[in-house]
């Protein structure tokens, strides 16, 4: 699969440096084009003779060549590449890359990258659970970089720990999984609802949820890598669309939600509402901020339209429709009870019972149920990971 891909690599000031030159012998096996980029702690660890003789090509660090006055463009090498991979990735860099700092050749090229890009972070089990590189890596990720998770073993440090950089095959086999995904989506139109909504007290308060809208958002970027046209419509949230693919409309109450997404809903193949809606909204909002007394205030609440079950009650015979049961009781009774009640293709359980699962986190753990009466549990596993299944399941439905 990689025969003939223009592959960028990124080296940074890791002791798995030493992997690059594995790595680049690898790709350059598969038949693929590789330039090595390489910052200067990175040359602390490995030469860039060894790197240039195995990728066939002058390794790259510097802006400008002195001698001839020539330039090296990250601005064409960002056009170039069919992927960006930075391998290893210290903690620096990937502090670097989330903040947009452009201080290097590399980190230039990352920022005009149009094309995929991976990384493999590398790093003492301390530096890489350290909250700062976490949240970077996090960032990264909610912004469509591609992660290959550090492994678990013996650091240089002679530490024990989390932080050794995947293994050179191990990455060329996931440039290949990558390169080979299908398409089985292309030309279908999809709903997702992601995200809370924010039922308006007064001007300052709201009644909402603790939803973060991770999970609609990485089923959005799966099914737009497989070749769909993804029409998001968000409640409130703190993350941005990564793909070409993806139409975003951002809305803040139940009832905005349900008329966009019924306008969307008539043209699509597909809705999935993941969005964690509130069931109830004030009946009345006042204009003005409500202020404190010493008596007890009371709220009167109406019901909100449950969109899953009204949209799916207006179903074509070939339109799919997916919906999610956050529970933390019964919940396969009332899982199987929301997928029969809401005229559902399957719906997916998360119980707040399972550590890991639910609002907020960076994980979940999952059970499908279908109308065949199918039930399918999965692990505990990261949001990309579980959209990534449940995309699965649904390519196994019926198109």
């Amino acid at each position: 699969m990689l025969k003939g891909k223009r592959i960028i690599l990124g080296v940074t000031g890791s002791i798995a440096a030493y992997k690059a030159a594995l790595l680049v012998r690898l790709l350059v096996k598969q038949g693929a084009e590789v330039q090595v980029l390489i910052t200067e702690a990175g040359k602390e660890f490995i030469t860039p003779l060894t790197l240039a003789t195995l990728s066939l090509k002058p390794v790259l660090s510097d802006f400008f060549e002195e001698a001839g006055g020539s330039w090296n463009s990250h601005v064409d090498m960002g056009i170039w590449a069919n992927a960006f991979i930075v391998a290893p990735a210290s903690a620096n860099s990937l502090a670097k890359m989330a903040h947009g700092i452009a201080d290097n050749l590399l980190l230039t090229t990352y920022l005009s990258a149009r094309c995929p890009v991976f990384i493999a972070p590398a790093m003492d089990l301390d530096m890489y659970q350290h909250p700062a590189t976490q949240e970077n890596v996090q960032i990264l990720q909610n912004r469509g970089v591609k992660v290959i998770e550090a492994t678990t073993g013996e650091l240089a440090s002679g530490l024990q720990g989390k932080g050794r950089m995947q293994e050179p095959e191990e990455i060329v086999n996931v440039l290949n999984a990558f390169f080979a995904k299908k398409t089985d989506f292309a030309g279908k139109n999809i709903l997702i609802t992601a995200g809370p909504t924010h039922e308006k007290i007064d001007p300052v308060r709201f009644i909402g949820n603790y939803s973060s809208g991770k999970m609609g958002y990485a089923l959005a970027q799966n099914l737009a890598e497989r070749g769909a046209n993804v029409h998001i419509v968000s409640g409130p949230v703190q993350i941005k669309a990564q793909h070409l693919n993806i139409k975003v409309s951002n809305v803040e109450s139940a009832k905005e939600m349900y008329q966009v997404s019924k306008r969307i809903f008539a043209e699509s193949d597909i809705g999935i509402f993941a969005a964690a809606v509130a069931d109830y909204s004030p009946e009345t909002t006042d204009k003005q901020k409500v202020k404190r007394t010493n008596s007890d205030l009371q709220l009167r609440l109406k019901a909100n339209k449950d969109i899953a079950a009204e949209l799916s009650s207006t179903k074509k015979s070939k339109q799919i429709t997916i919906g999610f049961a956050l529970e933390t009781n019964n919940e396969h009774t009332n899982a199987v009870s929301k997928l029969k009640r809401k005229n559902l293709d399957f719906i997916v359980l998360n119980s707040l019972q399972d550590k890991g699962a639910g609002f907020g986190g960076d994980t979940n753990k999952i059970t499908i149920f279908d109308t065949n009466g199918n039930i399918s549990p999965y692990g505990l596993e990261s949001k990309s990971q579980t959209a990534k299944n449940i995309v699965d399941y649904l390519a196994k439905t019926k198109l």
